[in-house]
């Protein structure tokens, strides 16, 4: 077997672009890897099917999800150690899951759903490995190995592992994420399946946050304390959560007519018939050595270990055809899903509640709709759960595009959801006394209608949420439902300048609460400027390199308070947060390895010590970071 390459003189890989686009930007040159491979078959698929390829380039956007998440996390706020939760700066709305779920969301923003796992189709091995350094003895690792065993048989291995001590008193976080991903076709592709197995941990030191003592010397500056943040008081010592999830999920087709066996492909094509299976189990638990008068009475002696399990099973059966009387793919599905929610015992002396579990099922009923037109796509999905259970509801999510080549695309969305508020809601137990409850809450009802303008002018996108019987935890940590209507406005606009080697990268996001602002919180103003110089480094250009400063800016609000015990954010009338910070990076891309040098908050040296992530829960203080990812073909 012989096998050669032709590279870039820079050693890249390009970018192939998503779905409809049909050239290539002029900085991105086509590479022919051999005779009959080129770069645009290391392909990733996501589980809607849209196809991109392995990216070695190194862009600004790169920088923004150079982090734990692996997204840009503009629209949050970070505690201060990575593996730590986020406080929202803003909401989005677009993907409400179809069902309840089982709650204790400050734990799930590294969580991976089955729309966040990828499937993969490469000629030959392809791994690409993040790395990054925490805080004061700790690093993340994200690894990735996916081949094709043949060309219809693909398997995908991924692991993120965590592990970062923090700098303040019981912060250490640790989380893993294992993901294998696999997808085949038969032959002649009658036949069709793809899968995932995932499994996930999330473990922090809960410290309930500073003292107000400690606070005030935070706040001060005080010189005893700038320099090792480890003697700060914390209001817990012994406290710790974990939240797990371990999910299998497949789904398999059958194709019953193709388009070459119909006499009337033009009218009816591509018949299939299919079937998916998931079970989605998770669990979170809460554990103190000792139990304290920090979160008020308790009914039980010593140790505390307060464990809510949840199960789901979904199958879903669905009919797939192509037909010009529907402009594009159809798809008709019913599903049967049981649910299990609660705790293993009904604990004694619990005033007002009855049940230690939460059970039922239901059956559903949907269609998908994929309709394009020359320039113009329709993409909608609708489903209904009828009945009064648990899981009853309907939800509606329509989006209509107009693309005009690479000039600019227009898309306008509309989403409609009704169900219950998540599980931990309307059932909770704890040895805390004042942590009890079973309710009966109303669907909450989410109507979204929102718009996006792209172009090489400039982004702009703006939505409007209306949301009725929102459902919060209030300044008590009780669960409530907001009798009015929550009115909810986000505007965004993105642009970036260039001339020559240098670049302004600038977003600003306007968000108006026009009702409901004393249940739902959000700044008014949040901007982000990045300016930066790029260019090629050296004789033959093998090293590329971006150096630029960012700063966040977002205008103070009421912020929410984080409860550990609950792992939500619940609300707070005491304590205002907002201020800008300044960060400082260096990139460079040597082949296909992108480094990254960060320092974050370097504004810490001359602002006000006044950077908090959430009440008592303070922001980093300035620290360098270090990291590259780095993808082999072999």
């Amino acid at each position: 077997m012989l096998f050669s390459q032709i590279r870039n003189v820079d050693g890249s890989f390009g970018k192939v672009p998503r779905r409809g686009t049909d050239s290539l930007p002029d900085n991105e040159i086509e590479v022919i890897l051999s005779g009959k491979t080129k770069y645009t078959d290391y392909k990733i698929i996501s589980f809607k099917n849209d196809t991109t390829i392995v990216d070695t380039t190194l862009t600004l956007k790169k920088h923004y999800k150079f982090n734990f998440l692996r997204k840009d996390n503009f629209e949050l706020l970070g505690f201060h150690n990575q593996g730590q939760t986020f406080n929202n700066l803003a909401y989005n709305f677009d993907n409400i899951s179809k069902f309840p779920d089982i709650g204790f969301r400050a734990k799930q923003f590294n969580y991976f759903k089955i729309e966040d796992i990828d499937y993969y189709h490469v000629p030959t091995p392809t791994t690409e490995v993040m790395y990054r350094t925490g805080l004061e003895q700790g690093q993340v690792l994200d690894f990735l190995f996916t081949t094709n065993f043949s060309k219809r048989f693909n398997v995908g291995v991924a692991y993120k592992g965590l592990r970062s001590l923090g700098a303040y008193r019981r912060s250490l976080s640790s989380s893993g994420n294992f993901r294998l991903s696999f997808r085949y076709e038969s032959p002649k592709e009658q036949y069709a399946i793809r899968g995932q197995i995932v499994n996930q941990d999330f473990f922090n030191e809960e410290n309930g946050g500073l003292t107000d003592e400690s606070l005030d010397y935070f706040l001060n500056n005080d010189p005893n304390f700038s320099s090792n943040r480890g003697r700060l008081d914390v209001n817990l010592n012994n406290a710790e959560n974990t939240f797990e999830g371990k999910r299998l999920y497949f789904e398999h087709t059958f194709k019953l007519l193709s388009s070459k066996d119909s006499l009337h492909e033009k009218d009816f094509s591509n018949l299939k018939i299919g079937h998916s299976f998931t079970r989605d189990s998770k669990f979170y638990r809460y554990n103190q050595t000792t139990a304290t008068p920090y979160f008020g009475d308790t009914g039980a002696f010593g140790s505390v270990n307060n464990k809510t399990d949840f199960l789901l099973y979904n199958n879903q059966v669905f009919l797939d055809f192509n037909s010009k009387y529907v402009l594009g793919k159809f798809r008709v599905k019913a599903d049967y899903t049981t649910y299990k929610y609660g705790y293993e015992n009904l604990q004694n002396n619990l005033v007002g509640i009855t049940k230690n579990k939460l059970t039922g099922d239901a059956v559903s009923f949907g269609a998908d709709w994929n309709g394009k037109v020359k320039d113009f796509y329709v993409n909608a999905s609708a489903s209904l759960t009828p009945g009064s259970g648990r899981l009853s509801g309907n939800n509606l999510k329509a989006e209509a595009l107009y693309k005009k080549d690479s000039v600019f695309t227009v898309k306008a969305k509309l989403g409609i959801s009704n169900k219950l508020p998540n599980f931990n809601f309307l059932l909770h137990q704890s040895s805390y006394n004042t942590y009890n409850w079973e309710n009966n809450f109303s669907s909450v009802g989410t109507q979204t209608l929102g718009g996006v303008i792209e172009s090489k002018w400039g982004n702009a996108s703006v939505d409007i949420t209306n949301i009725d019987n929102y459902t919060y935890f209030d300044e008590n940590n009780l669960p409530k439902q907001f009798s009015g209507n929550v009115n909810y406005l986000k505007a965004k606009i993105s642009k970036e300048f260039t001339v020559g080697k240098f670049g302004l990268d600038n977003t600003i996001m306007y968000q108006k609460v026009a009702s409901g602002s004393d249940v739902f919180r959000v700044p008014e103003i949040v901007t982000r400027n990045t300016l930066y110089y790029s260019d090629s480094w050296f004789k033959g250009d093998p090293l590329f390199v971006q150096i630029g400063a960012t700063l966040n800016y977002f205008s103070k609000y009421k912020a929410n308070a984080y409860n550990p015990l609950l792992a939500e954010f619940t609300l707070q009338n005491n304590t205002e947060i907002g201020y800008p910070t300044v960060d400082l990076f260096f990139n460079g891309r040597v082949r296909r390895t992108r480094i990254y040098f960060k320092a974050d908050n370097v504004s810490s040296f001359f602002l006000k010590k006044n950077y908090l992530s959430a009440p008592n829960y303070p922001y980093r203080d300035f620290v360098i970071r270090f990291g590259i990812v780095w993808n082999w073909f072999i």
